[in-house]
């Protein structure tokens, strides 16, 4: 089998949002400042061509200096600025610098005016925005020798020297500038990543505590609600009732096991989910009135077993209460409640650590968007109702 080397990708603006933001600013600048520094200067050039500059040396140069800003500033805008693009612009400024005597008229050249020193500032400039220091100073010191030399040949050692120093000036303050930029990018960069690398752990840390939660809340509302109505003598002997739902506790987690590495379903029936619930509720006598109603299936899990919950609270905490579930939408609302006659309490004494009310119910319907509201008092009974707002 052959071997296939591994490929890597470049890392993406997303991953460096301040490090592509820098590359797009001074990748879209300096090819702008090259396009319109090469159409300007061959404009001003061949409006001076005085003796002794040469014509026949002045045009070829123009068109070929117009022609190579033209393609830097298209190779920039679709690909960036690579190092043989700073390479030929810096190779072709220094030569043409060193040409200054056939190209530049002596009347124009004093005072940095003329459009070879505009060139040399461009080039001297971008370099730096766009290369590494080791490289962009170098190239910097290249462009202004080549400029001091053609002045000079020119006959004009006050304009090499004047125009000299600015384009050292030039060269070590945007070297310096640019150099501070990217290292605080690169602090912005590496702040954002660890960032990213938190919030994802703290996604998986909040999606563990849920799956927790959730494992808590199944185990709270099958097998200890059956182990705590036996334990306070709910059920006494032999009972087939008991029995009937120690089976019912298996089966249901059996489904939630199962459920757990299933894919999600669609929506499925809600009243047949509540009938289930019933049916594991032998021991419990209820009316109630389940109209037709089809929910996603996580908020048909969270509302059923919410119910269930409920009615099972009923069971160890009401037996022989008359009690009802009734199911129906309000206003785009699906709606299910349950209600009984028994003694009631006053849900604000309900201790902290109690897990029923606060995470069965609760904690469950919170899950799906939905909420839960207990209404009771000590001897008028018990209400909880549960709304899954819908999709509108």
């Amino acid at each position: 089998m052959p071997v296939v080397a591994a490929t890597t990708l470049p890392p993406s603006p997303l991953d460096r949002p301040a490090g592509g933001a820098f590359t797009l600013v001074f990748t879209t600048l300096p090819a702008l400042l090259r396009i319109t520094c090469g159409v300007v200067a061959a404009v001003v050039a061949l409006a001076v061509r005085t003796p002794p500059v040469r014509v026949a040396l002045l045009v070829p140069a123009i068109v070929a200096l117009t022609a190579w800003s033209v393609w830097y500033a298209v190779r920039a805008l679709r690909y960036g600025i690579a190092g043989a693009l700073v390479a030929g612009d810096v190779a072709l400024t220094t030569a043409t610098g060193l040409a200054i005597p056939w190209l530049v008229a002596p009347e124009v050249l004093p005072g940095e005016g003329s459009w070879v020193a505009v060139l040399a500032s461009t080039t001297v400039i971008n370099a730096q925005a766009t290369a590494p220091t080791r490289w962009s100073v170098p190239a910097g010191l290249l462009v202004t020798a080549g400029y001091a030399a053609g002045a000079t040949l020119a006959g004009n050692p006050v304009e090499a020297r004047a125009h000299a120093g600015t384009l050292l000036v030039q060269t070590g303050c945007t070297a310096m500038m640019t150099a501070v930029m990217r290292r605080r990018i690169g602090h912005a960069d590496a702040a954002f990543t660890d960032f990213q690398r938190l919030s994802h752990e703290a996604v998986v840390g909040r999606g563990a505590r849920e799956a927790e939660r959730r494992q808590n809340r199944d185990l709270h509302d099958t097998v200890l609600a059956t182990l705590t109505m036996v334990g306070l003598g709910a059920v006494s002997g032999r009972s087939a009732a008991l029995r009937e739902r120690c089976a019912a506790d298996l089966r249901a987690l059996t489904e939630l096991a199962d459920a757990r590495s299933a894919p999600a379903a669609g929506a499925v029936a809600l009243d047949e989910r509540l009938r289930t619930v019933l049916a594991r509720l032998p021991e419990l006598t209820v009316a109630a009135t389940l109209m037709p109603c089809r929910v996603p299936a996580g908020v048909a899990a969270a509302l059923a077993d919410s119910a269930a919950a409920a009615l099972a609270n009923v069971v160890r905490h009401a037996p022989g209460a008359a009690a009802t579930l009734r199911l129906a939408r309000d206003a785009g609302a699906v709606v299910v409640e349950v209600a009984d006659d028994g003694p009631g309490f006053d849900p604000a004494t309900v201790p902290a650590h109690r897990y029923g009310l606060r995470e069965s119910i609760h904690g469950r319907m919170a899950t799906v968007g939905g909420r839960a509201e207990v209404t009771s008092a000590p001897g008028a009974g018990t209400r909880i109702r549960l709304e899954w707002p819908g999709v509108h």
